[in-house]
């Protein structure tokens, strides 16, 4: 038995997800003619209450383009030190949009109103790069699945009016916050201008994120990401996996929530553990301590068939998802327990 707990991105479809594919009506979606994928795009939008969606291959090409659309070369973006679009994109800002990433010290991820004020270069200092946008992402992926507090953001939103700024939300990971917030997704489609959600993590599909925003930023985005090479053709076997994961994979969330608190629970009482952080939703990232190599650590892990992710400085993160099973919950406990560490 192989325990793989790198991330939520190793899933495979279920059965019946694999069945609604394969029946799904399909056709041109590059000339927009793909029924499925309409029909996906139109549900997102309305979820959010927000004006139009476009389906993506990845996240990180949903985010890119919505970097983009909000600003011009020579700009720049502020956003996390943790941020995902400055971590794991692949210097895709600077790449693609020919901006640069103001970056703030916040806490596990995220950041204050008052520390966004304080990043927004003067815009008559011709010096600096123009301020044109504000990046969050939710939950935080290097932060361990941390959520935002929904009046932080708020206040944020009435910073980025105040300056004329753009207000992007990199929501890879929105469904786990919402699962435990119980925030209703019209409030987030109300505070931003434009979202990115994923269907290839916590929802279980094998691709597929959705951009979705106001009509006047969205009027662009079509032909963005044709020049990102994102358009694809009867997409519609995937889109179709989207949207019965939105029927039958968002209310069990709470059970891989669950079993990440579990895990961290665990790995307190061990004595070669240094530090857990806090859980809040399916991720638990956790410090060896000084004595322990994490290369050995990982090894000795494998050689059990359990797959977890070093992210370096003895620092190691487990994701909880949904083919990770009870019976696979329980072989990791005893497996953990069993260790030779020290």
């Amino acid at each position: 038995m192989i325990i793989d707990l790198r991330s939520d991105t190793i899933t495979k479809p279920t059965p019946k997800m694999l069945d609604a594919m394969m029946n799904a009506k399909v056709g041109d979606d590059v000339y927009k003619e793909d029924i499925t994928v309409n029909e996906l795009e139109t549900r997102i939008a309305d979820m959010f209450g927000m004006d139009e969606a476009l389906f993506f291959p990845t996240g990180s090409m949903a985010n890119q383009a919505a970097l983009k659309l909000h600003t011009n070369p020579g700009e720049q973006v502020i956003c996390d030190k943790y941020a995902h679009i400055y971590n794991y994109e692949g210097g895709g800002a600077s790449f693609n949009s020919g901006i640069s990433c103001k970056l703030i010290d916040g806490h596990r991820g995220m950041f204050t109103a008052n520390q966004v004020e304080e990043s927004i270069n003067p815009p008559d200092f011709y010096h600096s790069p123009l301020t044109s946008l504000i990046e969050i992402e939710n939950t935080t992926n290097k932060g361990g699945g941390a959520c935002w507090d929904f009046e932080e953001l708020k206040k944020i939103r009435k910073v980025a009016d105040k300056h004329h700024l753009g207000y992007h939300l990199d929501g890879a990971r929105l469904w786990n916050a919402m699962a435990v917030t119980g925030e209703d997704p019209k409030l987030y489609g109300g505070l931003f201008d434009t979202i990115s959600v994923c269907l290839s993590k916590g929802l279980g599909c094998p691709i597929g994120s959705v951009l979705v925003g106001k009509k006047e930023l969205m009027k662009g985005a079509l032909r963005v990401r044709k020049i990102l090479g994102g358009g694809m053709r009867q997409v519609g076997y995937l889109a179709a996996a989207g949207l019965y994961a939105l029927d039958n994979h968002l209310d069990r969330l709470s059970e891989d929530h669950k079993k990440a608190k579990e895990i961290g629970d665990l790995l307190g009482t061990f004595s070669w553990i240094k530090k857990v952080e806090p859980i809040e939703t399916n991720i638990v990232i956790f410090e060896l301590n000084e004595k322990v190599n994490e290369d050995v650590f990982l090894s000795q892990l494998n050689e059990k068939g359990i797959r977890i992710i070093g992210m370096g400085s003895n620092k190691l993160r487990i994701v909880t998802h949904l083919d990770y099973t009870d019976t696979m919950h329980d072989r990791l406990f005893y497996e953990l327990k069993q260790l030779k560490v020290l």
